[in-house]
């Protein structure tokens, strides 16, 4: 385990005393959908676990170690959790039924509290290329005509449908790229950095986390440059759940100024199945305690409680349970 959940477990540890006068409440058992060990979301996942446990009573919470942004919101329709963290735009997409989602959808899932972190899909592109294009602005790249090499992850990360989004705000698709004589190319993140290193994409689009390995190594070897997100695709993407922010600076190498991305959002969703109870249970501890979640681990420092119930911020209705937590604390 590495340190940061080493520094969840004692948060987490020294919680329970201040914890032990909480009479444990009749609920059922709560599995919560997270990501691998070492994640931020795992981190949180497991310093919450130690937060409501005494309250749920003994042996009744479980992390659940796999999963992410797209995926939670099917474990938590298909009943292999009863909550998780997701991204505010992938709940609004698996609530849909999206195109990301094949043909399923999510309709049973609910928020419990929103706003926990902002995770941003952001644009790189080669300094090379940009010298050949003459501009930086992504609107009048795409609109040019010439040929582009976009590099993205494959099906399955959040970023490749923010891309399609931005994409068609701005007048053009994958297959227009294409017939342009440019290509979409959708490749693992261990051959990433080698691909920009060599000039082998113009573009590389992803999830912009501060410290995210690849992103780090690209922008450490090789000439690239951070590019706005325009404008005229914040309302396309206001449509699907997610909201134009700055991220940075110097988030990364030569990124010298905040960059404008797409939001993706963090959120904690429930089955609507899971109980009032519960649900009011985990919401008010998380906002009670909140000061010990955003202590685990540095992503979850921005978090404001008294914003965790807003619609841009959960983007799907809230759980009964949890509406009775806001109405109570006077925060609805």
């Amino acid at each position: 385990m590495n340190h940061f959940i080493t520094y969840a477990r004692r948060i987490a540890t020294g919680l329970l005393a201040s914890a032990a006068f909480v009479t444990c409440v009749y609920a059922q058992d709560v599995r919560i959908g997270a990501m691998r060990e070492g994640t931020s979301w795992y981190v949180f996942a497991a310093t919450l676990e130690q937060i409501i446990e005494p309250i749920l009573g003994a042996n009744s919470v479980e992390v659940i170690a796999r999963g992410g942004g797209v995926a939670n919101p099917m474990v938590v329709q298909g009943g292999k959790a009863e909550i998780a963290l997701a991204n505010v735009a992938s709940a609004v997409w698996a609530k849909q039924g999206a195109d990301v989602y094949q043909g399923m959808s999510a309709p049973d899932i609910r928020a419990l509290v929103g706003g926990l972190n902002s995770v941003y899909v952001g644009v790189i592109a080669g300094q090379e290329f940009l010298d050949q294009v003459g501009t930086d602005n992504l609107a009048d790249i795409l609109a040019s005509g010439k040929p582009v090499r976009v590099l993205m992850k494959p099906v399955g990360s959040s970023a490749v449908p923010v891309a399609e989004m931005i994409f068609a705000s701005l007048g053009t698709s994958a297959e227009k790229i294409r017939k342009n004589g440019g290509d979409i190319l959708q490749l693992d993140a261990g051959q990433i950095a080698d691909q920009m290193r060599n000039g082998n994409a113009d573009l590389y689009i992803d999830t912009m986390i501060k410290g995210h390995p690849t992103i780090t190594e690209v922008a450490l070897t090789a000439d690239v440059a951070f590019l706005d997100i325009p404008e005229a695709s914040a309302e396309t993407l206001k449509a699907n759940g997610l909201q134009l922010g700055n991220f940075g600076p110097n988030w990364f190498e030569g990124q010298a100024s905040a960059t404008l991305g797409a939001n993706l959002g963090t959120v904690l969703i429930a089955s609507k199945e899971l109980d009032e109870e519960t649900a009011y249970q985990i919401t008010k501890a998380i906002v009670e305690h909140a000061d010990e979640l955003k202590a685990s681990h540095g992503a979850w420092s921005q978090f404001d409680p008294a914003k965790a119930m807003l619609p841009e911020n959960t983007g799907i209705e809230l759980h009964p349970g949890a509406v009775r937590y806001y109405t109570e604390a006077g925060l609805m």
